[in-house]
């Protein structure tokens, strides 16, 4: 297996990426190879200075980095050797078997979607992350961003995401989806959430459990959580403030500690055909580390072609 990570992207790149690298090295198996896609001259400084062999890792020079103001679609095509888009080529090749990076999040999903391209059936692809729950482990919210403006179909397919995502890379059996909205009874909500409704509540390719308000994201009512990707984001964001706020006041609180990013690594772009995670801008070390094993398990656990079957 190969593991392709932009080392170029985010806010502290180069310098947190390599040595997120070298943390993913020291996890990875002999058989699982990191492939670093950037500028090589400054990666193997960065190693020498932590007396960390280069030899460790492949590399793939690049001259072009997108910058995170950038239009998405705009830098995609005319950087072509920009780190992520010399990623997305060597995905599309099979050189590499998952693609991650901390970088441009509009510019991973457009390369998602122009390069290894989105899987038949699937009308939008889907950004997912983790939401801790208060008596352990987490649930799944999706979608968080890609999808400012859904559809009830869209929002359809994002509880058969979630529910694959959950039950083959996190092992939760047979997720409990729950629809987002302001109240639990079913006739509650906005046009969107009152047109998904019915549609969810029939299907039979996951176990619906009917409407979840905000205040519950925390408990134990659901395992992925479905909602349009501007509600998501305006969940996410506040939801990463806690550990922010909680630090800030001096707390310490083990569920609180749970809202740090770094622990998740970074969000799946679900419903396209090969494993790619996008990394928060401000990753860590740590967090580059955890979003390397998060492409490694989406690669292990067959998540793709399951997510294929699905959509037949």
């Amino acid at each position: 297996m190969k593991i392709g990570l932009d080392i170029m992207g985010g806010d502290f790149a180069p310098k947190a990426t390599v040595l997120g690298a070298i943390a993913a090295y020291k996890a990875l198996s002999s058989d699982q190879k990191l492939v670093l896609i950037g500028d090589k001259e400054i990666a193997t400084s960065i190693l020498h200075e932590n007396n960390f062999s280069p030899d460790h890792f492949e590399f793939v020079h690049t001259t072009e980095v997108i910058g995170m103001g950038e239009h998405p679609t705009k830098a995609v095509i005319q950087k072509t050797d920009s780190s992520i888009s010399v990623g997305f080529k060597l995905l599309k090749e099979g050189q590499i078997q998952a693609f991650s990076s901390a970088g441009n999040t509009g510019a991973m999903l457009v390369g998602s979607v122009l390069s290894v391209k989105t899987i038949p059936g699937v009308l939008r692809p889907a950004m997912s992350t983790n939401v801790p729950k208060l008596e352990g482990g987490f649930g799944i919210l999706i979608d968080v961003g890609a999808n400012a403006d859904c559809k009830p179909e869209y929002l359809y397919q994002f509880g058969i995401l979630g529910s694959l995502f959950a039950e083959s890379v996190y092992k939760v059996t047979d997720p409990r989806v729950a629809l987002i909205n302001i109240g639990e009874e079913e006739e509650k909500g906005n046009a969107l959430c009152q047109a998904a409704y019915p549609m969810m509540k029939e299907t039979k390719q996951f176990n619906f459990v009917g409407n979840m308000e905000g205040r519950d994201m925390f408990g134990e009512i659901a395992d992925v959580y479905v909602t349009d990707g501007f509600t998501g984001n305006v969940a996410l964001k506040m939801a990463e403030s806690f550990y922010v706020v909680s630090l800030k006041k001096g707390l310490k609180d083990e569920f609180f500690a749970r809202f740090n990013y770094e622990q998740y690594g970074g969000s799946p772009i679900l419903g396209v055909n090969a494993p790619v995670v996008v990394g928060h801008g401000i990753s860590s070390p740590e967090a580059i580390k955890n979003m390397v094993l998060l492409s490694k398990n989406m690669v292990e656990s067959d998540l793709i072609n399951k997510i294929k079957n699905a959509f037949q």
